[in-house]
């Protein structure tokens, strides 16, 4: 006997009428490595956990773009620019992509720097500025070429001795100033010019640098010295600001600030300055020159305070005025706090802690005022005075 078929209930529909297929979300990739930590009961992170980014996430504001191309410090930007340019030239020597490089480039460059016994100070300068140059992401990396950097220093450290600026102590910067005295009304602006800024830089221990940037409505003078606002700074550069007070000189007015200054700011609002910056380029005659395009083209540059501090250390006949630097202005000063037992570290805008203040001026000092020969010295001299008093 044969078994009926088996009959199908069904219904017909259009086939645009057809229920929608149940959608099973993104299938994602585990994002997981040997460095991946799971907690107990935790889901195993996948691609399908990443955030969906739009256009908007990746635009930034024109204001916020001016903000970036504003140009960065002076002194950093000259020297960064110019390690670039070193490496990019060596790079084109020897066949080598240089943005991005890789990190064969990279460590074979500082290599080169190496075999060529640049200082540690200089390739340290040159591995920043090619990292920095790159996009995030894209840097080389640093392990090896540290590494051979760290092994260079140590003999490095061993064959040289660093060349220090002169200091210019207190009678080298009278002597500096005693250069100034105007002999013409044409000469007058500039010699005065120059006393200010010698005795101002050197009351504050001032990097070229800052003496460059400042602004007249910067400095406050009080009836004992001057209040100064450095707006940034070598150790500033969020631009927080930090005030060095200047104390006056009333037992040598010749060198001191208060009195420099003022005949300064006086010559300036003679000839119509009241504002902007505070040291400025002086034309032959003896009038102040003026640019167009706001106060920074009106600023001298840290080179030319340097030139100047050269000049006058030359003037003054002092020894090897051609070694002489504006960073004299800083290490006399820093050196004589030092000797009487002070910490120069608040006055010179040091960071608190600073090794170089302890390493060059504090212990330098102390060893040479505790130093236990000269002490067994004094002490046989007093018992031979003694000896010879009964």
């Amino acid at each position: 006997m044969t078994e009926p078929d088996e009959v199908v209930v069904a219904e017909l529909v259009d086939e645009d009428n057809l229920p929608a297929a149940v959608d099973p979300g993104p299938i994602g990739r585990p994002l997981v490595d040997r460095h991946t930590i799971l907690r107990p009961n935790a889901p195993i992170p996948t691609t399908a956990d990443l955030p969906t980014y739009t256009e908007a996430d990746f635009r930034i504001s024109q204001e916020t773009a001016e903000l970036l191309d504003q140009s960065p410090p002076e002194n950093t930007s000259r020297t960064y620019n110019s390690a670039r340019r070193r490496f990019e030239a060596w790079c084109r020597e020897n066949d080598r992509v240089h943005l991005p490089c890789t990190t064969a480039t990279f460590v074979e460059y500082v290599g080169h720097l190496v075999r060529a016994d640049k200082s540690p100070s200089t390739i340290q300068v040159a591995m920043s500025a090619i990292r920095s140059w790159h996009q995030d992401g894209q840097q080389p990396g640093t392990k090896e070429a540290s590494e051979a950097l760290r092994k260079h220093a140590r003999g490095w450290a061993q064959r040289r001795t660093a060349k220090k600026a002169p200091a210019i102590r207190t009678d080298m910067l009278a002597a500096m100033v005693a250069t100034c005295a105007s002999e013409t009304d044409a000469d007058y602006p500039k010699a005065t010019r120059d006393a200010a800024l010698l005795t101002l830089g050197w009351g504050m221990l001032s990097r070229r640098s800052e003496l460059a940037h400042l602004l007249i409505q910067q400095l406050t003078i009080g009836p004992t010295g001057i209040h100064v606002l450095v707006a940034f700074s070598k150790t500033d550069q969020a631009a927080k600001g930090n005030t060095t007070f200047v104390p006056d000189n009333p037992d040598d007015p010749a060198t001191c600030p208060v009195v420099r200054i003022r005949a300064w700011l006086e010559e300036l609002r003679r000839q119509g300055v009241t504002d902007g910056p505070l040291f400025r380029h002086i034309n032959r005659g003896g009038t102040i020159r003026h640019r167009a395009g706001g106060p920074e083209e009106n600023l001298l540059t840290p080179d030319a305070i340097g030139a100047i501090v050269k000049a006058r250390a030359k003037l003054a006949n002092l020894p090897d005025p051609s070694k002489i630097t504006a960073h004299g202005l800083r290490r006399g000063p820093a050196q004589e706090i030092a000797e009487a037992g002070e910490d120069p570290t608040g006055q010179g805008r040091w960071k608190p802690g600073s090794l170089t203040v302890q390493k060059h001026y504090v212990e330098p000092a102390r060893s040479e005022a505790d130093n236990t020969i000269t002490a067994m010295r004094r002490k046989k001299a007093a018992a031979a005075a003694k000896e010879a008093e009964g």
